[in-house]
């Protein structure tokens, strides 16, 4: 049952990244893929509120498949990141690049940490 709960949310997932992608690259005349740094960071607080859940006993590990498995596997995106960062490289955008590279991983790392630590304070 599980599998159906990933596949789930994955899909969801996957539909919430192309549109936030979209939306926000839309909005923005920037060469940086702000899209891809959105869902992201979303996506990594997501993922540490989920944990929180299930760790503080709030959501089971069906909630976990759905939102943090599914959802979040399929809405952040390593894969995407890193080949826009060597995109802009190639492009001849080195020092967005750079930018990119650099800002991203203590964004999503921060993200998440700030999603855990709040459940787990609201927990008690």
């Amino acid at each position: 049952m599980s599998w159906l709960l990933v596949a789930l949310g994955g899909a969801a997932g996957a539909c919430l990244r192309y549109s936030v992608d979209r939306a926000v690259q839309s909005r923005h005349e920037s060469v940086l893929p702000r899209g891809t740094l959105t869902v992201n960071a979303a996506g990594s607080l997501l993922l540490g509120l989920v944990t929180g859940a299930v760790e503080a006993g709030a959501a089971g590990p069906g909630a976990a498949a759905l939102l943090g498995t599914g959802l979040c596997g399929a809405l952040t995106t390593y894969s995407t990141f890193s080949y826009e960062t060597l995109r802009l490289a190639e492009r001849g955008h080195g020092r967005a690049a750079l930018v990119n590279a650099a800002v991203t991983p203590p964004v999503a790392l921060g993200a998440v940490w700030a999603g855990l630590e709040l459940t787990r304070y609201l927990s008690g």
